[in-house]
């Protein structure tokens, strides 16, 4: 039994080393230098359609039923692993490979994603000084504020800066909205906006961290900056896939905490008080309404 268990651990080990060093490395097996691994050849250049997949265009009266509906995507999941990691060390500094943070942060800094709200509603647009003001607090020590009192100039090491990073993202929220299109008579869901929940950070040195919606991207708009960063595929490191089909292929558990609903988009746990067990039943009943109205469909 010992032998065995040995055997499983040095099989897990190399395959976890074998992933770390051959993420997105296209053209491994081919390359006659090292520098040339990671760089797609001729072919697949030419064959490489480096545009995300574009919506195919939905009437409004081809909607047979619509729902808009809110999940939480809790990172401490396995399956949604993909969208946390990695958080330090050289890799998370490679351009293929980064946590969608990350990528989500830099292109609002670079300016390639601008639809960037306060809410999921997206009304009022959130700008880029109001973010990092959320994202640093700037303390003075005790031993900094003596030399505050007596007016004169605080030494650095009395100074601690405290930056929220990709590793402090507890989970992420998402909307979309699930529909039923009856001229191609199937269920369909569009994702509409992504937002990062984080601690507050004037509460990181606390036991209890108050989580805050960071800001809310609309997602449609920005598809070109998620086509651009990959995201590790577990299965086949040479194939990795963009975070704009992981989101659009629903690869991640999400769980329902808010559905569009006449009294005023009221939240689960608002009818579903102090008992986690019943919200997350609750969350299920949602998902399977939505899913058994396409089955009730080709019922008769």
């Amino acid at each position: 039994m010992n032998k065995m268990n040995w055997r499983n651990s040095i099989a897990i080990l190399a395959l976890g080393l074998s992933s770390t060093f051959t993420f997105a490395q296209s053209n491994l097996l081919n390359a006659k230098t090292p520098d040339q691994i990671g760089k797609k050849t001729e072919a697949e250049l030419s064959a490489d359609n480096d545009k995300p997949l574009p919506y195919g265009y939905v009437h409004d009266r081809d909607i047979l039923m619509g729902k808009r509906m809110w999940e939480i995507i809790d990172l401490d999941e396995r399956v949604n692993f993909p969208l946390y990691f990695p958080v330090d060390g050289d890799v998370m500094t490679s351009p293929d490979r980064r946590p969608l943070y990350n990528v989500l942060i830099e292109g609002i800094r670079d300016g390639k994603i601008t639809e960037v709200y306060d809410s999921s509603y997206f009304t009022t647009k959130k700008s880029l000084k109001d973010i990092e003001a959320s994202l640093v607090r700037i303390d003075t020590t005790d031993a900094g504020r003596e030399y505050f009192n007596a007016g004169e100039a605080i030494p650095a090491e009395y100074i601690v800066k405290t930056e929220l990073k990709a590793i402090d993202v507890d989970s992420y929220k998402i909307v979309g909205y699930w529909y039923f299109d009856k001229r191609q008579g199937e269920l369909k869901y569009r994702l509409l906006g992504i937002c990062p929940s984080i601690p507050d950070v004037y509460t990181m040195g606390d036991k209890e961290k108050d989580y805050v919606e960071l800001f809310w991207v609309y997602f449609p708009a920005s598809r070109d900056v998620l086509h651009a960063a990959k995201a590790f595929n577990n299965r086949n490191s040479a194939m990795s896939f963009t975070f704009d089909h992981l989101l659009n292929a629903r690869r991640f558990n999400g769980v329902v905490y808010l559905e569009e609903n006449v009294y005023g988009d009221r939240l689960i746990k608002d009818y579903m008080k102090e008992n986690a067990q019943m919200q997350l039943l609750e969350s299920e009943r949602v998902k399977e309404k939505i899913r058994d109205f396409e089955q009730d469909m080709w019922n008769y």
